[in-house]
């Protein structure tokens, strides 16, 4: 397994871990691919490397990607669904189903937090469905949850 940053001619890879980051409860159908083209979503993806705190690290299991993780700094104006405030980037992370429960997305938090560390961010947020099992992961790596809905946290740790 190894970890590394995203190459640029890998962009359509972000964009199928962005919908298989959506979760979709047991028992339901699944929502079609086109979903990510919603404005709400697309904004995790579009112009992806443009700016210093896009940040995005993939998992390569024997030459195939497997899984990832990426961070956006979102605005007020354009926040996404796990906006804190103008700065505090908003990760998100998917893994593929066969690859998870096997620690990759905690190697896949370090590692980031790690990268944005070196740009002098203290904290890093995230939204989070509470029927989703990746929370649990959420709360051992030490998210704290700072805002509730109906169906979903938003959460943040500093790590620093």
């Amino acid at each position: 397994m190894t970890i590394r940053a995203l190459k640029p001619s890998e962009a359509i890879f972000l964009a199928d871990m962005l919908y298989e980051a959506i979760f979709i409860p047991e028992g339901h159908d699944p929502l079609p691919k086109e979903i990510i083209k919603d404005k709400s979503l697309s904004n995790y993806i579009d112009n992806w490397g443009k700016d210093k705190f896009d940040i995005a690290l993939v998992v390569e299991v024997d030459n195939q990607l497997v899984g990832a993780i990426w961070g956006r700094l979102f605005l007020d104006e354009n926040k996404g669904f796990g906006y804190v405030d103008d700065n505090t980037p908003e990760i998100s992370m998917a893994v593929k189903y066969e690859y998870r429960n096997q620690g990759i997305g905690t190697k896949l938090f370090k590692k980031i937090a790690a990268e944005y560390q070196k740009l002098g961010v203290h904290y890093l947020s995230l939204s989070v469905d509470k029927a989703n099992n990746a929370s649990n992961l959420y709360k051992r790596l030490g998210f704290e949850i700072t805002e509730e809905t109906e169906t979903s946290w938003t959460m943040k740790k500093r790590i620093e």
